[in-house]
């Protein structure tokens, strides 16, 4: 794993050879190699330092100039806007001695320091008035970073670095050398591929390191939820049934807390919770109408389908036996991985009318792709492509899997590729 990198590098490395005008920002969910890429770019320069603002975590250093400081590095110290600004202070001073390539300083975890947007916002704001060559990059998860400071206090003050949610099946393969198959049930988690081939460990690993720490860390901590165990039963939900279209209404009187039944808006509020953490989302129904599709049942669709595998609870053997599972599962990989690598330009839906359906639809703009999956466990729907159109005009008609695009090259381009060329 050392040794691959991802493509994002070469993006980074570019924008920290500038002079300081904005601030970096490296966004996605956890264990998706935020910190390897960034720690991978401060090695291309002289001056740099990394840091985390997760008290929880060994301090991390990339820097050729800078000793190590005990008082305000070690892992007891409490990470609040002091510990920040006096990061910050240190790492001005060390921008004064620094060449003309400037200094970095990269801040993980971030969103784990209260009203951080505020103090990097005083703090990024001096630097400039000085002409001070400090050059920042700021880590962490990326929807809640936006929602919780960049857009609001930092607003014209940073450039995003977006990253692949989660690694495709070509990154996967060419990292890990893991087989199609592999990578539809076990899933875009680089930090889990070494597990594989001993599914306990692996299994403990997804739970342990990757989906707790997004629900509690990321959506608990950063989040007002009154109903953590409904959250977590919905989520639960959401990876038996992803691929699935489920209303709202119908799934509340079998989600409980504290034996109340659970409110539909409060469901729809804790599915966008866990799709800003990059664990799964509701598709809304196509409907030529950004009105009409809100009032829509969402398809529930898993983010990364090793949640769908360690829900499911079958191991890799029998859930390939399973032409049912195994359909629903190339059908969540398709989807997460237009919903991945479509964000924030393209937008994805879903699209049915009586026995008419769509499995996925990709748009951007007036740009519109109808996509089937075939999975082996049903064939595509030609009528639903034709009912589509007749509701919303022509369209690129897109089959993947058996009989069309395969899923090794449909998963080599991002969403946008698939869309209609520009007329």
């Amino acid at each position: 794993m050392l040794e691959f990198q991802r493509s994002h590098l070469t993006v980074l490395v570019q924008r920290l050879a500038e002079p300081a005008h904005r601030l970096v920002v490296v966004a996605g969910p956890r264990q998706v190699g935020k910190t390897t890429l960034v720690q991978a770019a401060l090695r291309h320069f002289k001056h740099g330092k990394y840091v985390s603002a997760d008290a929880s975590e060994e301090p991390s250093f990339v820097a050729l100039s800078i000793s190590r400081d005990e008082t305000m590095e070690s892992p007891g110290v409490r990470r609040d806007a002091s510990w920040l600004v006096r990061v910050w202070q240190e790492a001005r001073r060390l921008a004064k001695q620094a060449d003309e390539n400037g200094f970095i300083l990269a801040i993980d975890e971030i969103q784990a320091i209260p009203q951080w947007s505020e103090v990097v916002k005083g703090l990024w704001d001096a630097d400039r008035m000085e002409g001070l060559d400090l050059r920042v990059v700021l880590l962490g998860s990326s929807p809640l970073l936006v929602q919780k400071g960049l857009r609001e206090s930092l607003a014209g003050r940073f450039e995003p670095i977006p990253m692949v949610s989660h690694w495709s099946y070509p990154e996967m393969h060419d990292a890990f050398g893991l087989a199609l198959d592999d990578y539809l049930y076990f899933g875009g988690y680089p930090g889990s591929a070494c597990w594989v081939r001993d599914e306990p460990r692996w299994r403990s690993y997804v739970r342990d390191a990757l989906i707790h720490p997004a629900i509690s860390k990321d959506i608990l901590l950063l989040n007002r939820v009154d109903k953590p165990a409904l959250l977590s039963q919905l989520f639960q939900l959401g990876c038996e049934y992803s691929g699935q279209v489920l209303a709202l209404s119908k799934m509340a009187p079998h989600l409980q807390d504290d034996g109340e039944k659970a409110h539909t808006l409060t469901l729809s509020h804790y599915l966008e919770l866990m799709t800003q953490a990059g664990l799964l989302t509701g598709l809304q129904k196509y409907t030529g109408s950004k009105l009409r599709r809100r009032g829509s049942s969402p398809k529930l669709l898993v983010l990364n389908t090793a949640m769908m595998s360690l829900a499911n609870g079958a191991d890799f053997a029998s859930a390939r036996q399973d032409r049912t599972h195994w359909g629903r599962l190339v059908e969540s990989a398709v989807g997460a991985h237009l919903f991945n690598t479509g964000v924030p330009d393209c937008q994805l839906y879903y699209w049915s009318d009586g026995s008419d359906e769509v499995d996925f639809v990709l748009t951007r703009g007036r740009l519109l792709t109808a996509i089937e999956v075939k999975s082996g466990r049903k064939r595509a729907h030609v009528r639903g492509f034709d009912a589509f159109e007749k509701a919303f005009g022509p369209c690129r008609r897109l089959v993947v899997g058996e009989g069309g695009i395969s899923l090794p090259e449909f998963f080599s381009f991002p969403a946008e590729h698939w869309l209609p060329e520009k007329s």
